[in-house]
């Protein structure tokens, strides 16, 4: 599958792009080849929106998280993965930004938590956003608690182009349909003429993109070769999350695939 004209020409550029990345890994996860490929000749900037957790009482679906990831304290995670993201995108000669928003896992309703008092404490999930993961989180609807979020976030990202003086932006494009994923989506979809989209490894192993989203921005495919070795050892860098990502140890060797329009 042949680069488009428009990005082949970017390519040929020493021209900034800027990346957004749902999550603490999953630009990394998805594009670093890309990006080490790239990262030489022009400016590349890695912006992760949902970076934060909250304390507890957390739901079921958090609590599973934190014992999938081997921890007790989720604040305590969040700030050991920025860690882990600042060293890999730094290996990959990146910079990183980090947006503060908090993860669909532990996103709230502030003011249904304060009604509730005590009964919040002893039934979390009523005061969630998202109270479970797969009726929730992985449903792929996104709560009209969040359009705020969204808009907010397109304005900053809007600002961000403005100051990176980025030709192209990368965004997730959903597979899998985690919320934070459609979030971040909805935001590169503000920026039609710049934004390129990105299948998320590895749920794009086990899921497919969405294919009414493809046609309604007419996109079409592309892929960028993988060097297993070298993006096995960026993917290593998020020691808190890989273990759980491919709990055989083995990382499925494919290529990075994008989408954009013609």
């Amino acid at each position: 599958m042949a680069v488009p004209a428009r990005l082949e020409n970017s390519f040929n550029t020493n021209s900034p792009w800027l990346f957004l990345s749902p999550h603490l890994d999953d630009a990394v996860l998805s594009c670093a080849s890309l990006m080490e490929s790239s990262a030489a000749r022009r400016d590349i900037t890695v912006a992760t929106v949902f970076t934060e957790a909250q304390p507890p009482p957390h739901t079921r679906a958090a609590r599973n998280f934190l014992h999938q990831c081997a921890r007790r304290d989720a604040v305590s995670l969040f700030e050991d993965r920025k860690c882990e993201d600042e060293t890999a995108l730094s290996g990959l000669g990146a910079r990183h930004l980090h947006f503060g928003a908090t993860d669909a896992l532990f996103r709230q309703r502030h003011k249904v938590k304060a009604a509730l008092g005590p009964v919040a404490r002893m039934l979390p999930e009523l005061v969630h956003l998202y109270p479970t993961y797969r009726f929730d989180i992985a449903l792929g609807r996104v709560s009209r608690n969040d359009r705020p979020l969204v808009a907010q976030l397109r304005h900053r990202v809007s600002d961000l182009l403005v100051q990176s003086e980025a030709e192209l932006l990368f965004c997730p494009l959903g597979v899998g349909r985690h919320v934070d994923h459609l979030i971040t989506r909805a935001v590169g979809t503000a920026f039609p003429g710049r934004v390129v989209y990105y299948s998320e490894f590895p749920y794009n192993q086990t899921s497919s993109p969405d294919g009414r989203f493809l046609r309604k921005h007419r996109l079409t495919a592309w892929t960028w070769a993988t060097e297993p070795a070298r993006k096995e050892k960026h993917i290593y860098q998020y020691g808190s999350q890989a273990p759980a990502l491919f709990p055989n140890g083995s990382i499925p060797v494919v290529p990075e695939t994008y989408f954009s329009a013609e």
